[in-house]
């Protein structure tokens, strides 16, 4: 069986500045990777390379078998995802923006409103029915963004930030889906701050710093003995500061 996901050297520069540099990785399907980093680390542009939003500077990108660069429509068939902005058309309502991005993978409309409903239910997202996106508030976007990544029935899913700005109880919601996801087999990457959540909720991990990965595989393997993952992310991308502040 083909990997889910295969990076071989992807590096991304912009101008004088390399973003991601030789990073090389492979997840097997129905794997649930949690991808960390500082800010600036590199994880948002990895996520956005490997969904075909920027393009490499160099390296190979193989996603559920298929090559990126010579298989984009392809791949992007198969996949959903959730960028760091969100990228929603803000003038449109929530299920009008739902109905465009499901009609953009051939999807019928009846089979669109369906999906729409069961997620705006799970997710608890009950907004009047003429209310643009642009007033929606940061949650409520980033609720219509997750159901947009899932809606067609995607085998991998890449999800950037999908907790910021959620409250706990949607949060308890969107983890039991997640993991539902991977039972099914469906091949899981996310991007966190909230070290707590990937702990729980990700058996693999991979820490990027300045680019570079400083460590890939199960997260109990990674770990040393009773070590938190906050530990351990410290230990490996280092730079952390006393908290103290001079003058209290």
């Amino acid at each position: 069986m083909d990997p889910a996901l295969e990076l071989v050297d992807l590096t991304k520069r912009f101008g004088d500045k390399t973003a991601v540099e030789g990073l090389s990785l492979t997840l097997e399907p129905g794997a649930f990777l949690g991808l960390l980093g500082r800010n600036g680390a590199g994880k948002s542009t990895t996520l956005k390379m490997v969904t075909g939003l920027l393009k490499p500077t160099s390296g190979r990108i193989r996603v559920l078998g298929l090559d990126l660069e010579a298989n984009p429509l392809a791949v992007k068939r198969q996949i959903g995802a959730m960028p760091e902005d969100m990228a929603l058309l803000d003038m449109l309502t929530g299920p009008q923006y739902l109905r465009f991005v499901g009609r953009m993978y051939g999807m019928p409309d009846a089979l669109i409103d369906g999906r729409r409903e069961e997620l705006f239910d799970k997710l608890d997202l009950a907004v009047a029915p003429k209310l643009l996106l642009t007033d929606y508030s940061f949650g409520m976007k980033k609720k219509v963004a997750l159901c947009a990544a899932l809606i067609h029935g995607p085998r991998m899913v890449f999800l950037d930030e999908p907790f910021e700005g959620i409250d706990p109880v949607t949060s308890r919601t969107i983890k039991d889906i997640l993991h539902s996801l991977q039972q099914s087999g469906v091949t899981l990457v996310l991007t966190s701050h909230i070290l707590e959540v990937v702990e729980k909720l990700c058996p693999l991990i991979a820490i990027l710093d300045e680019g570079r990965l400083k460590g890939f595989g199960p997260i109990d393997d990674l770990k040393r003995g009773d070590e938190s993952l906050e530990q351990l992310f410290v230990d490996l991308v280092g730079g952390a500061q006393k908290g103290e502040l001079s003058w209290l």
